[in-house]
């Protein structure tokens, strides 16, 4: 069961699976509430943006707002005027994939003032091995960085240290190692702890955080 607030910013360091992780919380959300929409915000990366499975995604009933200039091949830093929408509108359960830097979340910013107080989850997305957040300090400065760009503060950690179909529930547990101490040196709570199906299976139950099964949506299947 989800259980974050109705506004759900996804956020994270290039390359830390934060798009896998936002469309796959985007299609768990779909089978729980209704009016489901994931804005892609992400005006940095050209790669693995949400909105390139917009046409799958809207199948399942789930609305998909992204880049104003149409079409896939279009790397223009522009954002559709319609994201206001589910943003405002209260009837949406509202997922919002930004880009996977400092310079990206300033794409959140321009919407800070509907973030308010218990009515918002800013979640970062941690992966220990990536280069900018294998170590508790460097995954603290970014995460300070990415809250003052995007003015907006961080209320939950994300767990989702992998290695593509390479990740074993050791090197799961090797990230969980600094998520915790992130988590205990700003008091945040570890929210989800993300893993392949089958690996998800072999965590133990009483890790901290919610074990989120993922399927592989952002990349074929000769990709990883």
């Amino acid at each position: 069961m989800l259980n974050d607030n109705r506004i759900r910013i996804i956020t994270g360091h290039y390359g830390s699976g934060k798009t896998e992780f936002a469309v796959n919380y985007a299609v768990k959300l779909n089978k729980e509430k209704e009016n489901v929409a994931l804005v892609d915000l992400d005006v940095v990366n050209p790669y693995f943006r949400s909105r390139e499975k917009s046409n799958d995604l809207s199948k399942l009933g789930i609305k998909v707002i992204g880049s104003s200039i149409k079409g896939m091949g279009a790397d223009v830093p522009a954002i559709a005027g319609e994201v206001l929408g589910p943003i405002q509108d209260e009837s949406f359960e509202t997922i919002l994939d930004v880009g996977g830097d400092p310079i990206g979340a300033r794409a959140l910013g321009r919407y800070n003032k509907y973030f308010k107080d218990g009515k918002y989850d800013m979640l970062f997305v941690i992966n220990a091995n990536r280069p900018e957040t294998q170590t508790v300090d460097k995954a603290i400065e970014y995460l300070k960085n990415i809250e003052l760009q995007a003015r907006a503060k961080v209320t939950g950690l994300v767990n989702n240290t992998h290695l593509l179909k390479s990740t074993t529930k050791e090197e799961i547990l090797k990230g969980q190692k600094i998520v915790k101490e992130v988590s205990k040196k700003l008091n945040l709570p570890i929210r989800y702890v993300v893993a392949l199906e089958d690996v998800a299976k072999e965590l133990p139950k009483d890790i901290e955080g919610e074990i989120f099964p993922i399927k592989m949506y952002m990349r074929e299947d000769w990709m990883y």
